[in-house]
This record gives structure tokens, C-alpha cells and sequence, in this order.
């Protein structure tokens, strides 16, 4: 599943490829695909003839704050080339979880979804669910095999998050002011469930996921089935700072190469292949050459070093 750095490289993507280019229509291949609060019909009929004014991430959502196409606009192909200088894609403000004047188009990968920024003429993908076609014959392609993946189009004047209801369960942001390691400690206080599967829950961090939790243990030196409880508070603050760097990492790697994951142009990310632990079992640790172990813990598969993590 992609996780935060994914989703953010896609999310930069996005803004490089995707503003101020007029939507002209497009095809919903899987009705399920669009959330159950508007019919596909619909979906494509309100997202005609608006443009995309900016991306932005949520957790592991992504969220297009749309404009309406000006007409005078239309004569002249404006939004023509891939963008050299990307807006800095943050996550969502709470300020514009508020009505937008045109609408928000929401997106959530799941498991296996990717966005694709490709010419109308490219192959249909085998598991492709949706299509929206731009001008300049482009197209935006939502691609997921497993179907999980939701689309949703939330209304002029409606809150972004009554619609997207998911929205409303995510704790903060790992970059912003409000994740702290006081936070950190607070939330984890008497907590009677491992550090491992407490860093997946999306109402304590939003976008935290398998893969860097368990990059996270291992720059923090801590084992991932250690109970909350039982952290102290040097534990606990070297956590908090492992989060940071991990995700910083792999946001300039341009994300994690694994089955799914695509940027907007079809490429992989890189940071697997620097990865400490994840996805390494029986290999030796990058530090102390001790091999790298794997068990289940709550279901997911979880990777660490047993000498560098106590």
C-alpha cells in the first residue's frame, strides 16, 4: 500500500502535470470506484469542464482543489507542459477542509491504486478503473488491480471531509507542529499494544504504514513488539525523530519500489533499495552484519535487526 512518501511523490507529480488544463470528460470503467455518494454519471458530468488548481496530501489521501475553467482560457491551450517549477505540495491546511467554490476531486490508492498522467493513445491498462481526459488529448488514469481504490467528487460549498468521511479519523501530520514528542508520549502513555502496531494506527499519525514503521524501530533502536507502556521517555523521543527522518528519506527517493507503486509518469521509487530493514529478512544488517529477522505482528509482516534493536 502506498504510504506518505508515496503518495506525497505522487502528490508532486500531480501539481507538476496537472493545473489549469481544462477536463473535457472522461470514462468511470468500474462503477465502485467512485464513491457510493454520487453515481459515476454524475462524477464525470460535475468534473466537466473545471480545471485542477492544486493537489494536495491528507494522511494517505490526495485532494484537488478544483477551479472552474475560465472561457476565455479555452481558446488558447493553456496548461500545455510539464511543469518545471512543482508548487510545494503540503498537506491539506484545515483551513481548506472548508467549502471550495468548485469542488474538491478526492482520491484514495488503498492497496494497489496508481494515478497515471499519460496521452489518451497509451495502451488501456488491464485493471484501469477510471479515466479523465484533459486537453491537449492527456489524460489522468486511475489504475488498481485489487479495486479497493475510491474516487470521490465533494460539491461546491460542502465541507471536504463530510464527504470524505475518512478524513475525520486522521491524527496529525508526522511534519507538522502539532506532531510532537510530547504528543508522541502523551498518546502512548499505558498503551498496552506494541510500538510496531501503534505506528500504524492512522488517528495517531496520519500516513505512517508498514514499511517505515519498521525503518522508524530500527533507526530508533527499539524492538517493534516492545509495549507502549513499557517505553521510556529517551525511547519515545528517539521514535519521534526517527518518523522525521525516515519519511524525509524516502520523500527524496521518490518513494518505495514495490509491486504497485508508480509515479504520475510510471516510474518507481528509489528508496528501496537503501532500505535498513524492511523487506530484508535473511540478509545481513546494514550495521552490524547480524541477519535481519521477520515475524507477524497483527497481521503484517514486520522486519528487524535483533542486535540493533532491544
Amino acid at each position: 500500500m502506498p504510504e506518505l512518501p508515496e503518495v506525497e511523490t505522487i502528490c508532486r507529480g500531480l501539481n507538476q502535470a496537472t493545473l489549469d488544463r481544462e477536463m473535457l470528460g472522461g470514462d468511470v470503467l468500474l462503477n465502485s470506484t467512485i464513491a457510493r455518494s454520487i453515481s459515476a454519471t454524475d462524477f464525470l458530468t460535475q468534473l466537466k469542464g473545471k480545471s485542477i488548481a492544486r493537489w494536495y496530501r491528507r494522511g494517505k489521501y490526495l485532494l484537488a482543489e478544483l477551479s472552474q475553467f475560465p472561457e476565455g482560457e479555452r481558446e488558447k491551450g493553456k496548461g500545455g507542459e510539464f511543469r518545471d517549477q512543482t508548487p510545494s505540495s503540503s498537506p491539506l491546511p484545515s483551513s481548506l477542509l472548508l467549502p471550495s467554490k468548485a469542488g474538491w476531486l478526492g482520491v484514495h490508492l488503498r492497496m494497489t491504486g496508481q494515478l497515471l498522467w499519460v496521452n489518451q493513445s497509451e495502451p488501456l491498462q488491464k485493471h484501469a478503473r477510471v479515466r479523465l481526459f484533459f486537453e491537449g488529448n492527456q489524460e489522468l488514469r486511475f489504475v488498481d488491480q485489487r479495486t479497493f481504490g475510491q474516487m470521490w467528487y465533494v460539491p461546491a460549498e460542502t465541507e471536504v471531509s463530510s464527504t470524505v468521511i475518512g478524513l475525520k479519523l486522521l491524527g496529525p501530520e508526522p511534519f507538522s507542529d502539532e506532531f510532537t514528542t510530547e504528543y508522541l508520549a502523551r498518546k502512548l502513555h499505558r498503551r498496552a499494544r506494541p510500538i510496531k502496531t501503534a505506528l500504524l494506527d492512522q488517528s495517531l499519525i496520519a500516513g505512517l504504514g508498514n514499511i517505515y514503521a519498521d525503518e522508524t524501530l530500527f533507526l530508533s533502536g527499539v524492538m517493534p513488539t516492545t509495549l507502549c507502556a513499557d517505553l521510556t521517555a529517551e525511547q519515545i523521543g528517539r521514535i519521534h525523530t526517527a518518523i522525521i527522518q525516515v519519511l524525509q528519506k524516502a520523500i527524496a527517493s521518490g518513494g518505495t519500489t514495490f509491486s504497485n507503486f508508480l509515479n504520475v509518469q510510471g516510474v518507481n521509487g528509489n528508496y528501496g533499495g537503501v532500505a535498513w530493514v524492511y523487506n530484508r529478512a535473511g540478509q545481513p544488517c546494514r550495521t552490524c552484519s547480524t541477519t535481519i529477522e521477520r515475524i507477524k505482528l497483527a497481521g503484517r509482516s514486520t522486519h528487524f535487526c535483533p542486535a540493533c534493536q532491544q
